[in-house]
Order: C-alpha cells, then structure tokens, then sequence
C-alpha cells in the first residue's frame, strides 16, 4: 500500500543548485562523488530531495515544456512573505482561489510556492 511521497530526483548541472535548496531551507543529508557524477540528498519540511549533480547533462528543454513532472509546489503559510524572500512573482491565483508564485531553480525547473 502506498503511504506517501519518498523522494522526489532531479539532476542538477552545478552546486549553485545544492545552494538553491540549502537556501529554501533544506539541509545537506549525504553527499557521494561517483565517477560521472555526485549524489546529494537534501532533507526539508518532512521531504527528501536527491540531486544528481552532473555538469555534463544536456540542459532542460523549457520550450516547449518536456513531459513528464511539471514542477515542484511547496506549501506556505505566507505567500506574500515567501514572494519578498524569494523574489518570485507575481502571485498568482489558481483555478480554486488560492494563491501562488513561481520560481525557477538554477537549471531552470519551476519551483511553486502555494498558500
């Protein structure tokens, strides 16, 4: 039976990207250099981030945007607060009123922050 959400993998092409996160609040876990590239987890708000760090993957195709996981939302207690930290914008509504911003990390995936 499912019980929720493990971890969620992304490939990130430098260590601004560990800094990105470290910034939002997540704390360095583990850290493995491997031949090709380096395994670092990052553990936030009761989450799981593992970045493959590699310099060498092609970068993201934003546009068209590519199948498969459209963004990451995180939920806020105050957008308003979090949009000022981050410098995302503009706050936005979604399709039941509540409201949002986006902001994309270094390698250009979209992070939301949802009130």
């Amino acid at each position: 039976m499912i019980q929720g959400l493990h971890h969620i993998s992304m490939i990130a092409s430098s260590e601004k990207t560990i800094q990105f996160y470290g910034e939002l609040g997540f704390q360095e876990t583990f850290r493995e250099a491997r031949a090709y590239d380096c395994v670092v987890f990052m553990d936030g708000y009761g989450m799981r981030l593992i970045i493959f760090v590699d310099p060498t993957h092609p970068p993201r195709d934003t546009n068209p945007e590519q199948l498969g996981v459209r963004n990451i939302s995180l939920r806020v207690d105050d957008i308003n607060e979090v949009a000022g930290k981050y410098g995302c914008g503009p706050i936005k509504k979604d399709w039941k009123g509540e409201s949002y911003c986006l902001l994309k990390d270094p390698d250009g995936l979209v992070i939301e922050f949802h009130e």
